[in-house]
């Protein structure tokens, strides 16, 4: 089929080219209007928290879309000048046509503002709006008020503006500008690399441009995905960086085909041949990054199901770019791919891989353990890695949102304690006698446990009242109407809400044993438990619940797929094993690098999704490598029968292209080491050194060891499931 498919791309190869000059524009169009829909961190799940939330909105009048004013007081102003200076800024604000405003909140009195002193501390004061609908449908309204706050900074106290909305908005604004500086550094570099690896202009450019079409194809394609699902701002720095990689790397590998191809035969030969061989490897290793990007959608969280369809994705585009785009344009250039030459081949050269590759095979014991114990050592720091859902924190520094809400934190929130929403709901009405017996005994037991410090309900806040005075009280017109405001505040029909304050913090073990155990019937009341820490706990759980079965198909797969195309049992274990390995050493580096603050670096904790986006993607990476090596290695062996002169002729003959390839992917993901947002810069470095990693100790230590120790084992497999060929190759 892939030799039909090449003598098509040959005969067609006009045809071919203009069907993708159309695809290509037609998605350019859609792709540049991408980022503007992106919204959200994608940290959403089904669940309790959810739940919580849908009824905080719409029976208490809690809203999630919440923007947060922080003001520091002037020591020029004096409190009352102060005073009068947030409310003249609240003013502005609700002036403005704002659309479903549902509360304003202040420290300071104002018509239509809700008053609440402890808004109000240590000369730091904030004011809030919050609006009724999602956040992500907060565009319109965030517009409007970061223009009302730039025109209060020239006011006698300047305003910072945070809150959720404007915090995802600057992470979607960050990321594009990371994108910008990651491409103007990792493009002209990698064209450096190419031009390194082929010598000529004509040669290196085209797997930047099979890269750059993969990746403009895919965002085209992600736009109308966008129109009917939230899609996560991380969504672009990813596709754009694994796109790149992977188009860049399939194009080398088969432009190189091509051209030793051409050497000794037609233009339409060459091509012929390309695919066939060159082919067979793009897909297999597309296959195991596809794979390796399908196993996170198990993981029922928005954010892995959306990088998994858009990584799924661009790898699609980078094998049908590869595999019929290229070979079209080959086809129309022939010979002439060897124009504008810049650097003489010298083929006769030995390269200082290769003679090393032949220093490792005459002591492969010592070199073999010697690898491991590097890889190992370097995943030691692995047991201290702290993970973390990315917030505020993951900006860059100097964002205004970012400052603002470091300010607001550190002023008006204790970090050591952990503030529970729980929803009790009772058979009756809240107020029934026989629903307030129950409430009250079911604040008794949430004070009577060592974790709470304190719980509020209608009964703390009625002064410490039982249930048999809130009842008498409820009963009398008088006093009743003096707890009406109260009961109207915390219950809605059958719902009571109750504020728990928890004496550890949002990601400690003991807070999210406590919102699990607590989200439950507990004596005839349901109970949903809410709030941050709630929703720390769903995601860890969901991750840590599903992440085996994330693995089990990853593993599984990727050994089927190798199977396939080697028909070796060892080969594909040693493979696993080894990438398992070099991704551990990586872990472990990475929380070196970021948990330690190295190279300057501020210590920060390491992102959730960065280990599973790391394993998921570079596990198939990886393997693209030792498929590009072991494929070659393998049309050797069926020739010679000789596995050491094999390894040392399929070395010698992809050393330089998979170590280029290697360079190209170290540079495009390395680049992002050099953006501002911390989760992104935490992926680029990781893929990097993962990369690295493989093509060094990896490439150059494990794989000759490795083979040369096992022998003809390396091609052993029950004859019944060997190919027709490995069985003519036996007799």
């Amino acid at each position: 089929m892939l030799t039909m498919l090449g003598d098509l791309c040959y005969r067609l190869r006009k045809i071919v080219l203009a069907v993708w000059i159309i695809v290509v524009v037609g998605l350019s169009f859609f792709a540049y209007q991408l980022p503007s829909i992106l919204k959200g961190s994608g940290f959403v799940m089904e669940g309790s928290f959810a739940d919580a939330n849908a009824i905080l909105r719409e029976d208490f009048g809690i809203y999630e879309s919440t923007l947060l004013f922080v003001f520091e007081q002037p020591d020029s102003l004096s409190d009352e000048q102060f005073g009068e200076a947030v409310t003249a800024a609240v003013e502005h604000l609700q002036a403005l046509s704002l659309e479903e405003l549902a509360d304003t909140a202040s420290p300071f009195p104002g018509e239509g503002v809700r008053v609440d002193p402890e808004m109000l501390q240590d000369g730091v004061a904030y004011a809030s709006l919050s609006f009724d609908m999602l956040t992500v449908d907060m565009a319109d309204n965030i517009a409007l008020v970061r223009e009302a706050v730039a025109e209060l900074q020239d006011g006698p106290v300047p305003v910072g503006l945070t809150g959720a909305p404007i915090i995802e908005e600057d992470l979607n604004t960050a990321s594009q500008e990371d994108l910008t500086r990651a491409e103007m550094i990792g493009l002209p570099v990698a064209m450096l690399v190419l031009l390194f690896a082929f010598g000529g202009l004509v040669a290196a450019s085209l797997p930047l441009i099979i890269g750059l079409i993969s990746v403009v194809s895919t965002l085209g394609v992600l736009y109308f995905f966008g129109l009917q699902m939230e899609l996560s701002i991380f969504l672009l720095n990813v596709v754009v960086m694994l796109g790149l990689a992977l188009g860049i790397d399939f194009a080398l590998l088969f432009v190189n085909r091509f051209r030793q191809e051409l050497k000794q035969h037609s233009v339409q030969e060459s091509v012929r041949i390309s695919v066939r061989t060159a082919g067979e490897s793009i897909i297999f290793s597309g296959l195991c990054v596809f794979i390796g990007l399908a196993g996170m959608l198990f993981i029922q969280i928005d954010l892995f199901k959306i990088i998994a369809l858009g990584g799924m994705t661009v790898v699609f585009f980078s094998i049908l770019s590869a595999l019929t785009l290229l070979p079209a344009l080959l086809s129309l250039l022939g010979p002439r791919v060897n124009r504008l030459m810049i650097l003489k081949e010298r083929p006769e050269k030995r390269s200082a891989w290769l003679s090393f590759a032949s220093f490792v095979m005459r002591r492969p014991v010592i070199m073999a353990l010697a690898a491991f114990l590097i890889l190992l050592a370097s995943s030691i720091p692995i047991k201290d890695m702290v993970l973390r859902v990315p917030a505020a924190d993951a900006l860059p520094d100097g964002y205004e949102s970012k400052v603002a809400y470091d300010l607001y934190e550190d002023t008006f929130r204790n970090s050591q304690v952990s503030e529970i929403v729980v929803l009790a709901e009772t058979e009756g009405e809240a107020t029934d006698p026989e629903s307030l017996q129950e409430l009250y005994a079911l604040t008794e037991r949430l004070a009577a446990d060592p974790l709470v410090n304190e719980v509020e309900s209608p009964f703390s806040l009625a002064g410490g009242l039982d249930a048999d005075q809130v009842t008498a009280m409820l009963a009398s017109p008088e006093t009743g109407a003096q707890l009406a405001p109260l009961f109207e505040q915390l219950t809605a029909g059958n719902r009571t809400l109750l504020q728990v304050e928890l004496n550890s913090e949002p990601y400690a073990q003991a807070t999210q044993d406590w919102v699990r155990d607590w989200d439950r019937v507990d004596e005839g009341v349901s109970l949903l438990v809410g709030g941050y820490a709630k929703f720390n706990q769903e995601i860890f759980d969901e991750i840590s619940q599903k992440i085996v079965y994330t693995l089990l198909f990853i593993l599984g797969a990727t050994y089927i797929i190798l199977f396939l195309a080697f028909r070796s049992v060892l080969i594909p274990l040693k493979a696993i094993l080894m990438n398992a390995l070099s991704l551990c050493a990586t872990f472990g580096i990475i929380v070196w690098i970021f948990q330690n603050g190295m190279f300057g670096l501020t210590a920060t904790d390491i992102a959730l999704f960065i280990p599973i986006f790391i394993f998921s993607i570079v596990f198939g990476l990886s393997t693209d490598y030792e498929v590009f090596l072991i494929s070659r290695i393998q049309e050797i062996y069926r020739e010679t029968g000789n596995n050491n002169e094999a390894t040392l002729q399929g070395l010698a003959l992809t050393s330089k292209i998979i170590t280029s390839a290697a360079a190209i992917m170290i540079v495009i993901t390395g680049a992002f080491a050099f953006t501002g947002v911390m989760p992104v810069k935490q992926l680029g470095v990781g893929i990097a050194l993962a990369i690295f990693i493989d093509a060094t100790i990896v490439r150059m230590i494990l794989v000759p060891s490795m083979m040369k120790l096992m022998g003809r084992w390396n091609w052993w497999a029950p004859r019944m499931l060997r190919s027709r060929r490995d069985k003519a190759d036996v007799s």
